[in-house]
């Protein structure tokens, strides 16, 4: 539990409120009675490391179409690491690049200090691999099918059962893949990577396709090998999911990393503001003229009794106070911070 000290935008009353990190707490000031909501807020206990994957002036060409663009980027041990793009953008393109699976025209890649070209079996061993597009045998029920990766990798094959279970596909165990959902396939393919225990996981749109119920799991597995300490670099065009896990991100357009940052760090960079959402009974949809001449709004939306403005930190109280000075009554009142998809919009429409 956190205990935290905040100051009433209207009177400036000091109210202590306590929550646990990310919680929404609501809050009544006691001398003014103005209500709102504060976020818990919380740094991050996770320590993490140097670099373990670099990758350095990385092109790549098919005939005449550039589909990775002399990039670089790094992940540093025992972090998630998101890497996201719109379609087409050269995110599969770079992950196969990462596991020599393709041949690039320049640039280095490396793990842990050595280079994919000269130490290609051994950096392997050390990677567990989730395609885009998970492909198994049809007439190979689960166990047949990991203790054939098994073979390939070799490993020992009493740990299947266990991997089985560990991704939730014990009651399948005897089916025969080809009657798998989407779903049950792309477990399946979680569990081919963790043979071996890999330290570095490469993930590539482990969720793209699935049903909620199937993202949940996913996501879960994805923080289980992060909590074991293994490093994680997944591709993704889900926004939220992205946000939800990842330490830092690298950001491609047209073959090309156009940011690397953490999403606080980008939004800063970006000047993403967080926005005020106020809810006035009786307003319908109508933006009050005292907020638009208030100096420091920069963007007013309103949907039916809700208000969103955008506006410098400094001026949040100014809105309040003008508003209930208008007569408005003031039901109540959050901030809405920057997300991972208003950064990402920005940067798409800056065209890299």
């Amino acid at each position: 539990m956190i205990s935290k000290t905040v100051r009433c935008p209207k009177c400036k009353t000091h109210v202590t409120i306590k929550g646990n990190t990310g919680e929404h707490v609501p809050i009544v000031c006691p001398n003014c009675g103005l209500k709102g909501m504060f976020k818990i807020p919380g740094e991050s206990t996770k320590i993490l490391g140097e670099s373990c994957i670099e990758i350095d002036g990385l092109s790549k060409l098919y005939k005449d179409v550039r589909a990775v663009d002399n990039i670089s980027f790094s992940v540093r041990k025992g972090e998630i690491f998101g890497f996201l793009g719109p379609n087409g953008a050269g995110k599969t393109t770079t992950i196969k690049a990462m596991l020599g699976l393709i041949r690039v025209n320049s640039g280095e890649i490396r793990y842990n200090g050595l280079d994919v070209k000269n130490n290609n079996i051994q950096v392997k061993k050390d990677i567990g691999y989730l395609p885009e597009r998970v492909a198994f045998y049809d007439n190979l029920n689960p166990i047949q099918t990991l203790n054939f990766f098994c073979e390939i990798k070799n490993a020992d094959k009493s740990v299947v059962p266990s991997l089985i279970r560990e991704v939730g596909l014990e009651e399948a165990m005897k089916r025969k893949v080809g009657t798998f959902s989407k779903g049950m396939v792309q477990l399946l393919g979680v569990a081919q990577a963790l043979i071996g225990s890999p330290s570095i996981y490469i993930l590539d749109e482990p969720m793209a396709g699935l049903d909620a119920r199937w993202v949940k799991i996913i996501r879960e597995k994805i923080k289980m090998l992060n909590e074991r300490g293994a490093t994680v670099i997944f591709s993704s065009h889900i926004l939220s999911e992205v946000e939800n896990l990842c330490d830092r991100v690298a950001i491609i357009n047209k073959g090309r990393v156009i940011a690397e940052d953490t999403i606080s760090n980008l939004s800063k960079f970006l000047e993403i503001k967080p926005r005020l959402e106020i809810f006035i009974p009786g307003l319908n949809n109508k933006i009050p003229d005292v907020i638009n001449k208030l100096d420091g709004v920069e963007k007013v939306d309103v949907v039916d009794n809700t208000l969103y403005i955008t506006c410098d930190s400094s001026v949040r109280s100014s809105v309040i106070v003008a508003l209930e000075k208008a007569g408005f009554k003031i039901g109540n009142i959050r901030t809405i911070e920057p997300r991972l998809e208003d950064a990402f919009v920005k940067l798409i429409d800056r065209g890299g």
